[in-house]
């Protein structure tokens, strides 16, 4: 079995194809773990999840701020957006149940044998992996259950950005989905800032990649998220897997056990 792992699909379903039969990718022996983000301004979102859904237990995903922001609209708390293309996904007879499928999906997963993990966004610095663990399995609880609607309208909103200033439970999800689904800087003291979407070298003075921060203890770390990055992140143990695949650029999917990379550019 063959553990594949792929950045933010973004309604690009005929890349993520495209790349599955160039690494012969069998859904029975093979697992396809994805990292959020899996519609929304591509044209194909309905396609990518009606096939996500069809793969049954050999897929499985984190949510990413895209998907949670469907969901919003599912529920009726925010319009679409013409250019997320999401028309054909939100008058589907299905769109429902997709919904609901979404929904059960968590915001952290750990990889097989305790190797690492994987969120869409990264590690909060300000959070231990235990304490990433406890809260996602927080957040998930909220947004797979009968009051998803309440807690997805507490979501949206960049307060508050530090851990230690958290004292109820509304600002631990919104902090917890903010961490796990928006973040790619922090200040010095860990505080994350949600409005730089840079290259590294671009950034401005007093903000670090939240990688350069975070407390990961030698674990690897998988996310999507920032395209801006291309895949370019100078530690070994961490894997930025949005390439930018909607923006004319390429889908990355990486193969866990001996770190092979395949790409396919975009098609169209």
């Amino acid at each position: 079995m063959a553990l594949y792992l792929v950045g933010d699909i973004q309604g690009c379903f005929d890349e993520l194809d495209a790349l599955l039969i160039k690494a012969k990718f069998s859904p029975k022996q093979d697992q396809l773990w994805l990292a959020g983000d899996l519609v929304a301004r591509g044209k194909q979102s309905l396609e990518t999840l009606e096939f996500v859904k069809s793969l049954g237990t050999s897929a499985n995903f984190v949510l990413g701020n895209h998907d949670l922001h469907l969901l919003a609209i599912a529920a009726g708390l925010k319009n679409a957006k013409p250019s997320d293309h999401l028309s054909p996904l939100l008058n589907a007879p299905n769109f429902s149940s997709l919904c609901d499928w979404l929904a059960q999906h968590p915001l952290l997963l750990e990889l097989p044998n305790q190797d690492g993990f994987m969120s869409h966004a990264g590690l909060a610095p300000q959070w231990s992996i235990k304490q990433a663990v406890k809260n996602a399995a927080f957040a998930h609880k909220k947004i797979a259950g009968k009051k998803r609607e309440k807690w997805l309208s507490i979501m949206y909103g960049e307060q508050p950005n530090d851990w230690h200033l958290v004292t109820n439970k509304e600002e631990r999800f919104r902090y917890t989905v903010n961490a796990f689904t928006r973040m790619r800087y922090c200040y010095a003291d860990g505080t994350l800032d949600f409005a730089c979407k840079e290259q590294p070298r671009k950034a401005p003075n007093g903000l670090k990649p939240w990688f350069e921060l975070a407390k990961l203890k030698n674990k690897a770390w998988i996310f999507g998220h920032w395209a801006a990055l291309m895949g370019d992140c100078p530690y070994k143990n961490i894997y930025a897997l949005d390439t930018g695949c909607v923006w004319g650029n390429y889908l990355t999917m990486l193969r866990w056990h001996d770190r092979k990379q395949f790409t396919q550019q975009r098609l169209s």
